[in-house]
């Protein structure tokens, strides 16, 4: 498994039965493809959609059914299509269980920056910061390390996006709880050793007692 693929699955497996569940451009949409088949999830995107499948096998793509990133999706069974304000009257009303989204720093406070590098171009910042106060659990999906350099940091240096609402960090090394303390070590990746993860971390990193490895069984 490549690094976005062990974080994807991991993620699946915070998932709750019943839960409706936004996902975020990027490595995010690749979760719904994971979801363990005991469990029924309904998936929201803010673009206008409740009941998103997986990705569809390629040459069976539709064009006009697309995520909020633009990339081909389906719609399962009892899915519904609406407009973006009845979507973000959904976010906002408190009525999404949880939201998977990248990000470019997150704190050991909980706080994140996902949508702007000063200097560079961006589309703007989407929806993430409704969907980032607006959903009962926050989930970080994201590679440990840029370039070598860590992403979990004691204070975000970019423009933030939420401040303190994150609560999961899953990373190829880590899962990681955001506390009042600071950030809780509970679950290893595959090849991460403790000592990785505090050497790739800039915040620091309380380890649980009963940290485990990440199982895929």
């Amino acid at each position: 498994m490549d690094a976005k693929e062990i974080i994807a699955r991991r993620v699946a497996q915070l998932l709750k039965d019943g839960d409706v569940v936004n996902l975020g451009i990027g490595l995010p949409t690749m979760v719904a493809n994971y979801i363990p088949e005991d469990i029924d999830i309904t998936f929201q995107s803010e673009n206008g959609f409740l009941g998103l499948g997986p990705a569809p096998q390629k040459g069976e793509e539709d064009w006009e059914l697309v995520n909020a990133g633009g990339m081909p999706s389906t719609i399962l069974p009892g899915g519904m299509f609406f407009d973006s304000a009845t979507s973000f009257g959904i976010i906002r009303g408190g009525h999404v269980d949880a939201t998977v989204l990248g990000a470019m720093e997150v704190d050991e406070k909980g706080s994140l920056a996902n949508w702007k590098i000063p200097g560079k171009m961006v589309p703007g910042m989407g929806g993430a910061m409704d969907l980032v106060v607006g959903a009962n659990t926050v989930i970080i999906a994201m590679v440990h390390t840029q370039k070598g350099q860590p992403k979990i940091l004691k204070q975000c240096t970019l423009p933030l996006t939420a401040k303190e609402q994150v609560n999961y960090i899953v990373t190829e090394m880590a899962l990681l709880k955001v506390t009042k303390d600071g950030l809780l070590l509970e679950e290893l990746g595959p090849d991460a050793t403790v000592e990785d993860v505090i050497a790739a971390t800039e915040a620091k990193v309380i380890v649980s007692p009963n940290v485990k490895k990440y199982n895929f069984a």
